[in-house]
C-alpha cells in the first residue's frame, strides 16, 4: 500500500475517491445553506486541479497551459456561485 502512495496519480485518485465521499456525504445529509455550495465549490475546484495536474500530466507543463485550464476552473466555478447567489435574491 505504501509503495502504491509514492504515485503522485495514485495519491490524486485517493484524494477525489475521499472528496466524492464528501460531496455525496453532504447531498445525502441534505446539507444547504452558502457554506455547503461553496464547500462543494472548492471541492470541486481541487477535483479538478488534480485531474488537470496528475491525469492530463499538465504538471510539468508551461505555466500557460495550467494557467488557462485553473483559470477555466475559477472562471466556471465563480459563475456558479454567483448564479447561487442571484437565485438568492
Amino acid at each position: 500500500m505504501m509503495n502504491a502512495l509514492k504515485n503522485p496519480a495514485h495519491r490524486a485518485w485517493l484524494v477525489l475517491i475521499v472528496a466524492t465521499g464528501i460531496t455525496w456525504y453532504l447531498g445525502e445529509v441534505g446539507a444547504a445553506g452558502t457554506g455547503a455550495i461553496v464547500a462543494m465549490l472548492v471541492i470541486a475546484f481541487v477535483k479538478g486541479r488534480l485531474v488537470i495536474l496528475d491525469f492530463m500530466e499538465l504538471r510539468g507543463a508551461p505555466r500557460l497551459w495550467r494557467t488557462l485550464l485553473e483559470g477555466w476552473l475559477i472562471v466556471v466555478g465563480s459563475l456558479i456561485l454567483l448564479a447561487y447567489w442571484i437565485s438568492l435574491k
